[in-house]
């Protein structure tokens, strides 16, 4: 069992915001942020996440939570699942009530492989051949840990002498069991580690040196290692991605480990795929401008369409690089062009242009009808775009086709942003209730003049702060950027108002209750008024019903 203390001090180091983002793209909206909700199906963003509480609630379905909630609802994992699995993301040792059960680092085995694979590598004269050849200096060489896997037999055994379980070894990838037994993933290869974002070893990348039909292979999908989720050298580029504002994303490692060596140090790799929605989290992270850099056949340019596209449609900035002539980032490193990269990096093709001209480029525009093809093609692109973007690129797209700009058929329908329903519901009330949860202190004072049957529609809410102040279903009423959080003055100011309309309400009731005796109305009417006149006073009165 694992010790209370160590999950509490789990807890501390979570961060709901870089938590959910490494599941769901999030954008800033003031100070919170919001995405299309994960748990329901929506198109308008209702799922809020702030950063300042800590929690996170959808108004659209209701969830809510922290951290530790959103992990267990989106992966579907138990309690106990949900903090090993989080440790293991954020590299934090948790302790457990019996030594005996303490469960193993999941690193463990894939770090002392990789120290072996590097130990190889140095002594392999084909590996070292290749990578010097390809102008990698030996800083980059440790710096990105770069490796040789030997034959199949000689992992196996390095990994029987050193004691390590076999089938945590195949549960991360490092090994398998095929028809004669067991086998290695990486055979006489070039070894790249990947690293997850926060710097946790989670797999393998390889380059074959032996002439194997297959170039580059990756880790298998394992607990750790998701392709699609992803970037070969992130870790090392982070801090200057978020510093820079920007990113560079390229199709191999060797591109990666040859612009850092000349300086562009935002450059990361997707992992032999192409780039997916599960990578827009990962890529929103600090607000970077993403420039794509790849290759110009055919492959690299249909992959650069279906990213720009992508980025596009989520309001990415940034743009597009190509290159060409058979050549690609690595390449220029080596042949010392650093300027004109520089110059590359600094004037992509936009997203829309690059997005627009591919979808021409599949056409014969001098044929009229091919042009009505790469016309609605185009069309029905740019409804897929805000508002702002199809007026803009309207023009652009006719003046590449050489048509009348009254041909291109924009959305008529603004896509409308979230709106809470505001229908039968209080903004006073509610906004007295968020500024006495945005400072709970403030409840012993309000607690002197207000009764819950002051609050005509929220009665039940006011009662949860009486009785459980840290109930997630309060989070709907911190997060509705709705609802201001009124300042000490502004808030004895609501609350006059609200108490005077109460006891005024109370006072005709009153008046007009039968059941009530003579001597008893008397008393009520009274005290009831001397509050009135009290409040007209702009004094706050004590409770005395």
């Amino acid at each position: 069992m694992i010790k209370k203390e160590s999950i509490e001090n789990l807890k501390n180091h979570l961060d709901v915001v870089d938590v959910v983002s490494q599941f769901i793209e999030l954008k800033k909206s003031g100070a919170n942020f919001k995405a299309c909700c994960p748990f329901h199906g929506e198109t308008t963003p209702s799922f809020v996440v702030s950063p300042a509480k800590q929690i996170y609630h959808c108004f659209g379905c209701g969830v809510g939570g922290d951290s530790i909630k959103f992990v267990m609802e989106y992966e579907k994992l138990s309690y106990p699942e949900t903090i090993e699995k989080l440790a293991s993301m954020y590299n934090f040792n948790l302790e457990y009530e019996n030594s005996n059960d303490e469960k193993k680092q999941d690193t463990k085995i894939l770090e002392e492989v990789n120290k072996f694979y590097q130990k190889l590598f140095v002594n392999n004269k084909i590996s070292k051949e290749y990578i010097k050849d390809r102008g990698i200096s030996d800083f980059s060489i440790e710096k990105f840990e770069i490796g040789y896997a030997p034959s199949s037999i000689d992992t196996i055994n390095f990994l029987k002498s050193n004691h390590f379980n076999l089938t945590e070894a195949i549960d991360l990838g490092i090994i398998d069991t095929g028809t004669n037994g067991l086998y290695s993933r990486f055979i006489e290869r070039i070894t790249f580690p990947i690293y997850s974002i926060n710097g946790k070893l989670v797999g393998f990348g390889g380059r074959t040196i032996s002439g194997h039909n297959a170039k580059y292979v990756n880790s298998p999908q394992t607990k750790l290692f998701n392709k699609s989720r992803l970037l070969y050298g992130y870790h090392i580029a982070k801090e200057k991605i978020y510093k820079n504002k920007q990113i560079i994303v390229c199709e191999g490692y060797l591109d990666v480990i040859m612009l850092h060596q000349a300086g562009f140090n935002t450059a990361v790799a997707t992992l032999g795929t192409a780039l997916t929605q599960e990578h827009m989290p990962l890529l929103r992270r600090g607000e970077p401008k993403v420039i794509l850099a790849y290759d110009g056949d055919k492959a690299g340019l249909a992959a650069a369409f279906k990213a720009a596209v992508m980025l596009s449609q989520s309001e990415f900035e940034g743009g597009v690089v190509i290159f060409n002539d058979g050549q690609d980032p690595a390449d220029m490193v080596k042949a010392k062009k650093i300027e004109e990269l520089n110059e590359i990096f600094l004037n992509p093709i936009s997203f829309i242009s690059f997005s627009i001209d591919y979808i021409i480029s599949k056409y014969d525009i001098n044929e009229p009808s091919q042009k009505q093809k790469a016309l609605t093609e185009a069309n029905d692109y740019l409804k897929s775009l805000s508002l702002l973007n199809q007026d803009e690129y309207k023009r652009y797209l006719a003046q590449k086709l050489n048509v009348r700009e009254n041909l291109i058929k924009i959305s008529s329908t603004k896509q409308r942003n979230y709106e809470v329903n505001l229908s039968k519901i209080d903004i006073a009330e509610l906004c007295i209730i968020k500024s006495i949860l945005e400072k709970p202190k403030r409840l012993d004072t309000v607690l002197d003049i207000v009764d819950a049957s002051m609050f005509e529609f929220h009665r039940n809410e006011f009662e949860l702060v009486l009785t459980d102040i840290e109930n997630p279903s309060l989070n709907s009423i911190i997060l509705n950027e709705k609802l201001e959080n009124y300042d000490d003055e502004r808030l004895n100011q609501e609350l006059l108002t609200l108490v005077y309309k109460f006891y005024t309400n109370k006072l005709t009731a009153i008046s007009y209750d039968k059941e009530l005796d003579f001597k008893q109305k008397a008393n009520l009417i009274r005290k009831i008024k001397d509050n009135i006149y009290q409040l007209k006073q702009g004094k706050l009165v004590s409770y005395n019903l």
